[in-house]
């Protein structure tokens, strides 16, 4: 079990945040709203990435994270990943979480709970307080690319990042094009983000053991 740890509340350099001037509105999820992205390696579907977001009717948002991932060849399954995670949310403020991770045999959990201006974690890597302004790694909330740190929703641990914004690009969603920003997310791995104009997540990328991952969204949510 790791030692438990205080982070004070974070310091951003005017350097860092130079390019992150005014912040954007983040998107407002509707109740029943479903994120859905197919994962492909190497261009081939992989499994898949969805979202699902229930509102109640004080406001508070549930954020249900369902990520299935498997290579095979034939029957014979020679990679899998597995995340099942579940945010709660109350004024735009995270208040709960709980998520249980398999990556390939490799376990990870978390559990987190406001308390006041921070939020209690317990997990895999991380035992410790963080500010309740961290911002989980699901990737769903632009304010994500616009911290220095996020929390796991695998482990708990508290990753490091540094975000570059790479400026505008065209994302196909089905058969509709349309014009996002494009951030490049660096921690232990390096992952391509791109928002649109409603700050909707509608693309990611990466690569991991030499090979391309790519989010698709077959249409816009």
């Amino acid at each position: 079990m790791a030692a438990a740890v205080v982070f004070a509340a974070p310091t951003t350099s005017a350097e860092s945040t130079a390019q992150f001037v005014n912040l954007p509105t983040p998107w407002v999820a509707t109740d029943g709203a479903v994120i859905d992205f197919q994962v492909l390696r190497q261009g081939k579907p992989f499994g898949r990435h969805k979202l699902t977001f229930d509102r109640s009717s004080d406001g508070q948002l549930t954020v249900t994270s369902d990520v299935d991932l498997d290579v095979k060849v034939g029957p014979i399954s020679f990679y899998k990943y597995r995340l099942d995670s579940t945010e709660v949310w109350r004024d735009g403020t995270l208040i709960a979480l709980d998520g249980r991770a398999n990556n390939d045999g490799r376990k990870g959990r978390v559990t987190a709970r406001a308390d006041g201006e921070l939020i209690e974690v317990e997990g895999t890597k991380f035992d410790g307080e963080v500010p309740a302004t961290i911002i989980p790694s699901s990737h769903w909330n632009i304010l994500q690319v616009y911290g220095e740190r996020m929390l796991s929703t695998e482990t708990g641990e508290i990753i490091d990042i540094d975000v570059e914004n790479l400026g505008r690009s065209v994302v196909n969603v089905g058969d509709t094009s349309l014009e996002a920003t494009h951030y490049r997310l660096k921690s232990d791995i390096t992952v391509d983000l791109w928002y649109d104009d409603q700050s909707r997540w509608v693309k990611l990328a990466f690569n991991a053991r030499g090979q391309s991952i790519e989010y698709v969204l077959d249409s816009l949510y």
